[in-house]
């Protein structure tokens, strides 16, 4: 196996690692977390139905993210077998960074807390996709 093809296998399990995670943070912990990842968060608001409704939809954003997690650490023990989904998980990410475009406080993208993530979606999910689709086929 050549050197190029195990340190991409690494870079699948750690980052696959690192989704599956945050993915649980927020697949368990709804929108205010389990605080994996800092603070927990204090939302209060006038309308506790909509809050259990965005917190239903982010326990299920964090599923999908915990399961691309997986995908990826999957992909790095039988990466011919799970190309597909491991090529379709990058653009998946890649598009998500795309839509943190839409926000009503694009100052927001600038945070360091930001920059890290925007980043490995932006640029890391491509150069990602190159390298998978660039790796020789069994």
């Amino acid at each position: 196996m050549p050197l190029s093809e195990i340190i991409l296998r690494v870079v699948l399990v750690v980052g696959g690692a690192f989704a599956v995670f945050t993915g649980f943070d927020f697949a368990v912990g709804g929108i205010r977390s389990l605080g994996l990842e800092g603070p927990v968060l204090s939302l209060t608001t006038s309308d506790p139905h909509a809050l259990d409704l965005r917190d239903s939809h982010a326990r299920f954003l964090g599923g999908v993210w915990l399961t691309v997690g997986l995908v990826f650490m999957a992909s790095a023990a039988r990466l011919q077998s799970l190309r597909v989904a491991l090529l379709a998980s990058t653009v998946m990410i890649f598009m998500g960074g795309v839509a943190r475009f839409s926000t009503y406080a694009p100052e927001v993208l600038f945070d360091p807390a930001i920059m890290g993530s925007l980043t490995a979606e932006l640029i890391g999910m491509p150069v990602l996709f190159y390298w998978v689709w660039n790796t020789r086929r069994a």
